[in-house]
C-alpha cells in the first residue's frame, strides 16, 4: 500500500532527436497497445513452458523488443516525438504535467525537447514522467528511456536537483533503494524543498527497513512540503508501525486537500487499500468508487476494487475486474491474484497461464534493470519453484531488511520444509506492529509446522479476524489449519 517508487544508470540521452532519414510523423509506427504487450508476454510464456523458446533470461531482450515494437533498440523517445502533440511552455510546471495525463505529458515533453534540446528541466521532467508511466503500465523498458533523459539533463546542467530527484525516483522504481537514497540526498543538498526528492527519500528508507529514519524523514517532508504526496507517505509510515488510526486520519486530510482528479484517485485508492487490509470491505469499495469516479481508468483503484470484491464474496466480479487490469498492465500482483481466483474456482489451466506470465514479466523487468527478487519469491513460493523462491527471498533480504522481505523469506523457508529456520523471520515480519493478514497467516502456518500449536491458533485466528477474505486460497488454508488444530486438542 506504500506509494512505491523504484535505479539509475547512464546513457547518452540523445534519443529525442531522430537520426537523419527518420520516417516522417505519418509513417512512424505506433508502439503496441497494452493488449499487444500482454499478448507478447503470453506468447513468450507459452514458448518457455513448451521448451521451444530460449531460456527466459537469454531472450528477455527479444521480449522487450516485441513489447515495445523496437523502441528500446531504436530509441523510442525520438520516434514518439515525431508525432507528439504541440510542445509545452517552459513555464508549465513539470509536476502539473506528471500528475495529469501522463501520455499527453510525455508526448508534449518529447516535442518540447526536440524544439528546445538544451532545456535541462524539460529533460528531467521527461525522465520522471517515463518512470511514472512505467509504474502504471507495467512496461519496464521505459526505465531505459527515463535513464537517458535524466542523463541528458545532467549533461546540460550538472548536479541539477530536478534530474537528481528523477534519478532517485528511477532507482526506487528499479528497487535499488540504496541508490535512490543517495540520489535523493544529493538532490536535497541542492534544493531542500524538492518534493520529489523528499518523497523518494521516505520511500527509500521504508524499503530499506529503516523505519525510524523514515518516520523522521516524513516529519521533515511534512514540514517543508505538505501536500498529497507527502501525506500519503506519512500515513504509510504510521501504518507500518501499527498506527492505523493516524494513517486513516492523515489520508482523509490528504483527500480533503486533493486538488484534481489524479490526486483524488490516488488518495482514495490509498484509503481503500487501508480499509481493505482491516477487513472493512464496504468502506474500501466506497473509496475505490470515489477514485474511479475521478479517473475511471486508474488501474490501482481497479485492482483494489477487484481484491475487495473477492474478499467480500463477489468472486465473479473480482475476476472480471482483474481481467481488465491485467489486460492493460500485466504486473505480478494482479496476475497472481487473478491466477488464485481462477484456481479457487477450479480453472487450473487459466491459473497456470497467469503464473507463467509473472515469469515472463520478471524476465522483461530484469532486462530493464529492475530488481525482481521480492516479486519472484512471493510468486514462486506458492506457484512455482520453491528452490528459486528461497534463492530470491534470501537475495532480497540481504539487500533490504523490511517486514515484507522478512515475510517472504519466512514463507520461502517454510515452503522448502525449513519451518524452524523460518520462525524468527515470521516473527520479525510482525514485530513493528504492522497488521497484515497474509503475514499473520504465514506466521501461523509456520508455527503449526514447528509444533507451536497455541501460537499457531492465535496467529491464524488473528489473520481471519483482521481480514477474513485476505486471499481466496490463503484464507481457505488458514481455516483448514485451524480446524486441524482444534481437532488435535
Amino acid at each position: 500500500m506504500s506509494p512505491r517508487s523504484n535505479d539509475n544508470t547512464r546513457g547518452s540521452g540523445q534519443e529525442a532527436t531522430p537520426p537523419a532519414g527518420a520516417p516522417p510523423a505519418a509513417e512512424t509506427p505506433r508502439p503496441p497497445s497494452a493488449a499487444g504487450r500482454v499478448d507478447a508476454l503470453r506468447r513468450f510464456a507459452a514458448a518457455a513452458r513448451r521448451g521451444r523458446g530460449p531460456h527466459l533470461a537469454s531472450c528477455a531482450v527479444l521480449l522487450a523488443v516485441a513489447m515495445t515494437a523496437g523502441a528500446v533498440a531504436v530509441g523510442g523517445d525520438g520516434r514518439d516525438a515525431a508525432r507528439a502533440v504541440p510542445g509545452v511552455s517552459r513555464a508549465v510546471s513539470a509536476d502539473v504535467l506528471v500528475r495529469g495525463d501522463l501520455d499527453t505529458a510525455i508526448r508534449s515533453l518529447q516535442t518540447h525537447v526536440r524544439q528546445q534540446p538544451r532545456d535541462f528541466g524539460a529533460w528531467a521532467a521527461l525522465g520522471f514522467a517515463q518512470v511514472e508511466r512505467a509504474r502504471t503500465d507495467g512496461d519496464p523498458s521505459r526505465y531505459t528511456r527515463a535513464e537517458r533523459a535524466l542523463a541528458r539533463s545532467l549533461a546540460l546542467r550538472p548536479g541539477n536537483d530536478q534530474a537528481l530527484a528523477g534519478q532517485a525516483a528511477l532507482a526506487a522504481a528499479r528497487h535499488d533503494f540504496a541508490a535512490a537514497l543517495d540520489h535523493a540526498d544529493r538532490a536535497l543538498e541542492r534544493n531542500p524543498y524538492s518534493e520529489r526528492a523528499l518523497c523518494s527519500r521516505i520511500d527509500a528508507l521504508v524499503e530499506l527497513g529503516r523505519y525510524a529514519e523514515a518516520a523522521k524523514a516524513a516529519t521533515v517532508a511534512d514540514r517543508r512540503r505538505p501536500g498529497v504526496p507527502v501525506f500519503t507517505r506519512y500515513a504509510y509510515v504510521r501504518e507500518l508501525r501499527g498506527d492505523v488510526r493516524t494513517a486513516r486520519r492523515v489520508l482523509h486530510r490528504a483527500l480533503d486537500s486533493a486538488a484534481g482528479p489524479a490526486d483524488v484517485a490516488y488518495v482514495a485508492t490509498a484509503l481503500g487499500n487501508l480499509e481493505r487490509g482491516q477487513g472493512r470491505y464496504d468502506t474500501a469499495l466506497r473509496h475505490y468508487a470515489r477514485a474511479l469516479a475521478a479517473d475511471d481508468a486508474y488501474l490501482p483503484a481497479l485492482e483494489g476494487r477487484a481484491r475487495a470484491q473477492a474478499a467480500d464474496g463477489d468472486r465473479a466480479g473480482a475476476i472480471t475486474t482483474l481481467e481488465q487490469v491485467v489486460a492493460r498492465s500485466p504486473l505480478p500482483g494482479p496476475l497472481v491474484a487473478l491466477g488464485e481466483l481462477y484456481e479457487d474456482r477450479g480453472d487450473r489451466a487459466k491459473a497456470r497461464e497467469q503464473y507463467a506470465l509473472v515469469d515472463a514479466w520478471t524476465a522483461l523487468a530484469r532486462a530493464g534493470g529492475v530488481d525482481v527478487d521480492l516479486d519472484t519469491a512471493l510468486a514462486a513460493a506458492d506457484h512455482g519453484d520453491t528452490a528459486e523462491a528461497l534463492r530470491a527471498a534470501r537475495a532480497a533480504w540481504d539487500r533490504r531488511r523490511t517486514v515484507h522481505t522478512a515475510d517472504a523469506l519466512a514463507w520461502a523457508l517454510h515452503r522448502a520444509g525449513r519451518s524452524a529456520e523460518a520462525l524468527p523471520y515470521a516473527r520479525r515480519a510482525t514485530a513493528t506492529g504492522y497488521r497484515d493478514a497474509a503475514f499473520l497467516h504465514h506466521r501461523g502456518m509456520i508455527e503449526k509446522a514447528a509444533g507451536q500449536d497455541r501460537a499457531a491458533r492465535a496467529s491464524l485466528t488473528a489473520a481471519l479476524r483482521l481480514n477474513p477474505g485476505f486471499s481466496p486460497l490463503g484464507a481457505r488454508a488458514a481455516r483448514a489449519a485451524l480446524e486441524d488444530l482444534e481437532a488435535a486438542r
